[in-house]
């Protein structure tokens, strides 16, 4: 529900196309849908730019389904993360648009584009093949909030050429996103490269001291480069709203 869907409901009633009761029928989910195990922020596209995001992980299949329903008939662009295939296929019965993002493990609905802006774009880079899951969650992401994104894989620290073949995509970015496991160190070395803002996003990849991604995320705090913000651990949708937000800034 955008402010053109509310403009249009007025629109009606005032021309006495809709009822009074109609129009309170439609309006009555402001600021949210109860379905009792979820209260749905149908405000929220008015609120934020962007409908509410569903957080797949711990629900069942039949809520994701419902959910995804309920958010369909009121927003053109839905997101829903750490989605299965299972509740891809579910959700692909009630909303026949919806697509899965294997990789990213995302469920898509995409029927506006917003504009984008080609000029200033967001570089998402990750330090190992690894790590492409979470990155691929960011770009994704960004992507559906209405950024123009450019992707480059596997140049983390260990072979460090493959990163310095890369600066003047890095000087051209508008906002960086930088995904790395292990110990994390990509997100200094570019943050002491570029004039922009990176944001880190540690990853869960890496051997037993890793501590599931714990080295990378208190590497990435502790940062020297001024200018590197951090997210959380696996957290590439954050990185992505966090970085479309920077980008859309004027």
């Amino acid at each position: 529900m955008d402010i053109d869907y509310v403009s249009h409901l007025f629109k009606e009633f005032k021309a006495g196309d809709l009822t009074l009761d109609e129009a309170l029928d439609k309006l009555k989910i402001l600021p949210y849908e109860d379905l009792e195990f979820a209260k749905l922020d149908h405000h929220r596209l008015l609120r934020q730019g962007f409908a509410e995001v569903v957080f797949c992980q711990g629900k069942t299949v039949e809520q994701v389904q419902v959910i995804m329903e309920r958010l369909a008939g009121y927003n053109h662009s839905i997101l829903a993360t750490r989605a299965t295939k299972q509740m891809y296929d579910a959700v692909k019965q009630v909303v026949t648009d919806a697509q899965y993002h294997e990789l990213a493990r995302l469920i898509t609905v995409e029927r506006q584009k917003p504009p984008v802006d080609k000029e200033r774009f967001i570089l998402v880079l990750s330090a190992g093949t690894s790590d492409i899951p979470v990155a691929e969650e960011a770009a994704i992401t960004a992507e559906m909030m209405g950024n123009e994104v450019k992707r480059v894989y596997d140049v983390g620290v260990a072979g460090i050429h493959r990163l310095l073949d890369q600066h003047q995509l890095i000087e051209q970015a508008n906002v960086l996103v930088v995904v790395a496991g292990m110990e994390g160190a990509l997100a200094s070395v570019i943050g002491g490269l570029a004039a922009k803002p990176v944001i880190a996003v540690p990853t869960s990849i890496g051997y037993g001291a890793s501590f599931g991604g714990l080295a990378a995320l208190l590497s990435m705090l502790n940062s020297c480069a001024a200018g590197v913000a951090v997210v959380n651990i696996d957290n590439g949708f954050g990185a992505g709203r966090m970085a479309s937000m920077i980008n859309h800034m004027r």
